[in-house]
């Protein structure tokens, strides 16, 4: 157990380190924050934190940088709840005071705010919906040339984008492939639909409906996109902006990585409900053992169905970074499910 003497400089070695990326001494440690403590014993306690496993000296110099194991200890036992300032809350509440037709679209924007205002890379997990069954289709006109398709699982799962529709399409046209589909579809599993389509929706298509070729390829397209695993990202090269990634060999090795969607998905994919946190070698992932995450997930109508990631550097502000992923887990869980109600009326 530390004392409070030795807790105290600790915290000042994490904020320095956090702040300036440079490894301290116990000159520097005294001068910046004005402790009541000698430089003398300022440096005798950074040596029992250094036995502790809890700061380490770096080879370049002198001073002393926190350690995995001291991140790890700072974010167990010493962090504050995580805060937000009124300007991060006012972003977040702007991105999702808006109307969404699309989940992907809302997803997307959400990596791309959560990515703005860290400065670091977001990877969202779209919904992994291969197992899910459909319980319902529609379409839903938005003009004259446009519709949105709407596809619903068991698993409150929607995917919905909006698609063109033949000029010579009538209402009734429309009606009669909701119906097609209803009854031959619902039910099935997600990744079986590749083959009833062509096998038994396509002649049902071609009895009924003018243009049920171009429908019939909406239709295909429109079920490939829903089984995949989608990978949403913001700021996919922030890590270049962090001043400790300079081996860009390991830079490149990870960019190449995040290009690789079902890699990550599968390397993400067992995301824990709640907030937490990884550092270091607890990734588990050689790239990324000068990394931290901060994990969450999301939910539609109280069924977990996706995950949010915030990669960063080990000596990232864990309170501000957790409370925005936080915050964005709840506000994306909460229009989601609203968007579910409003496309199950």
């Amino acid at each position: 157990m530390l004392t409070e003497r030795q807790l105290l400089i600790f915290r000042a070695i994490i904020d320095h380190f956090i702040e300036t990326v440079q490894p301290v001494g116990s000159k520097n440690l005294l001068k910046e924050n004005n402790l009541p403590f000698s430089s003398a014993t300022i440096r005798n306690e950074m040596s029992v934190l250094e036995e502790y496993g809890f700061i380490e000296k770096t080879h370049s110099s002198s001073g002393r940088i926190p350690s995995e194991k001291g991140y790890r200890f700072y974010v167990d036992s010493l962090l504050d709840p995580p805060k937000l300032n009124k300007q991060d809350v006012m972003s977040i509440q702007s991105l999702f005071s808006e109307n969404y037709f699309e989940m992907e679209q809302l997803i997307q924007k959400s990596a791309l705010m959560l990515s703005e205002l860290t400065n670091y890379t977001s990877i969202l997990l779209g919904p992994a919906s291969k197992q899910n069954r459909l319980s319902g289709f529609r379409f839903v006109p938005i003009n004259r040339h446009q519709a949105m398709l709407i596809l619903i699982t068991d698993q409150g799962h929607i995917d919905n984008h909006v698609v063109t529709i033949p000029e010579t399409m009538t209402p009734s046209d429309m009606e009669r492939v909701v119906n097609i589909l209803n009854e031959r579809l619902v039910g099935l599993p997600i990744d079986q639909m590749k083959a009833v389509i062509p096998a038994e929706v396509a002649e049902l298509l071609r009895s009924n409906v003018v243009n049920h070729e171009l429908m019939l390829s909406i239709l295909q397209e429109s079920f490939q996109q829903i089984s995949k695993e989608k990978v949403y990202f913001g700021g996919k090269t922030n890590i270049l902006n962090q001043p400790e990634f300079h081996d860009f060999t390991k830079v490149r090795e990870l960019l190449r990585l995040m290009d690789q969607e079902k890699d990550v998905y599968q390397l993400f994919s067992n995301i824990p409900q709640g907030l937490h946190v990884k550092i270091g070698t607890e990734i588990n992932h050689q790239l990324m053992e000068n990394c931290s995450i901060i994990t969450a997930t999301y939910s539609i109508a109280n069924e977990h169905v996706g995950g949010i990631v915030l990669l960063g550097p080990t000596r990232m502000e864990y309170d501000r970074m957790m409370g925005l992923v936080d915050l964005v887990s709840r506000d994306l869980t909460t229009v989601l499910t609203r968007l579910y109600h409003d496309n199950q009326k």
